[in-house]
């Protein structure tokens, strides 16, 4: 007895992809003109810059490919259908975010120790910078909400927002070379931006491990929702609780209920059922939920537990 509609949110529609495609679309854009940037300038952190947008439009081509592959229908061997791709897109984004961070923060100290006659032009570079904030704040403005629901589009919005802050890094890096003249700053600002790399993506893998080791989805509390049920009239007792989720936004759940057996002997199981399963839906927004209904007399005898 189960109840098959599909999890609200996740990446699966076709809105949201074509939010990862223009996101996609700006950060190309960007990226190309702080590389000529930097090229022109000389600037460290607009280069650093520019690999964080390489990254990030490497995340969100993958976030398109999971996206295709999250919406291909459930088959006999995946039965919940491809829905962790979106898991292990993430996964790929944490990964490639970690390694962008190690390699500003050593290309950032070798500047720092070394930095002979490097010279940056910071007009050129704070105008590149700025064109950088903007996109960024567009592309934040295009997956916030979509972010909420799905876990690989939240991958792409945290490196859009590491991006935006970056770009916040080197304006104000520029603002202190063109008033000052003072070159390290441009060194410093890569290094910040790789501190705020780092925990963008343990927070990203966290989630990552979470799901893939199918704990309960954070917020959801297992005691409320067995309680929830145990008000319904004729339910004695839940147990063999579990709560787990296929992806951000797509929480599953199943329970063993016993009932008294006169509920079972009058043929209402189906609209206990039915009740059961509109209280997850309503209450904890959980699409997907499978009830065993069996009499108390049966249930006393095992164990009841979560």
């Amino acid at each position: 007895m189960h109840d098959h509609a599909p999890a609200a949110g996740g990446i699966r529609s076709a809105g949201h992809r074509r939010l990862l495609a223009i996101s996609l679309t700006l950060t190309a854009t960007v990226m190309v003109v702080q590389i000529v940037g930097a090229a022109l300038t000389g600037s460290l952190a607009l280069l650093a810059d520019a690999a964080h947008m390489f990254t990030d439009a490497s995340a969100l081509v993958i976030a398109l490919i999971a996206a295709a592959v999250a919406a291909r229908p459930a088959d006999d061997r995946r039965t919940f259908g491809y829905q962790r791709a979106e898991v292990f897109g993430a996964l790929i984004n944490a990964i490639i975010l970690i390694l962008l961070a190690g390699w500003v923060a050593i290309e950032a100290i070798g500047r720092l120790l070394n930095p002979g006659e490097t010279e940056v032009v910071g007009g050129l570079m704070l105008v590149v910078a700025i064109v950088g904030l903007i996109a960024n704040a567009i592309s934040m403005w295009l997956l916030s909400r979509a972010q909420r629901t799905s876990i690989n589009v939240r991958g792409a919005y945290l490196e859009v927002m590491g991006d935006l802050i970056g770009s916040a890094m080197v304006i104000i890096a520029a603002i202190v070379i063109v008033t000052t003249g003072w070159m390290p700053a441009d060194a410093i600002a890569s290094m910040l931006i790789a501190v705020l790399i780092i925990p963008r993506a343990i927070a990203l893998l966290r989630e990552v491990f979470s799901v893939l080791s199918e704990s309960a989805p954070k917020g959801t509390a297992v005691s409320d929702i067995r309680q929830h049920l145990l008000d319904y009239d004729g339910v004695i007792g839940v147990h063999d609780v579990h709560v787990w989720q296929l992806t951000r936004g797509a929480p599953v759940f199943s329970a063993h209920v016993s009932v008294d057996p006169a509920l079972l002997a009058d043929g209402r199981s189906a609209t206990l059922l039915n009740d059961l399963q509109s209280c997850l839906a309503d209450h904890f927004d959980v699409a997907h939920s499978t009830f065993q209904i069996e009499p108390a007399e049966q249930s006393d005898c095992e164990p009841h537990h979560a």
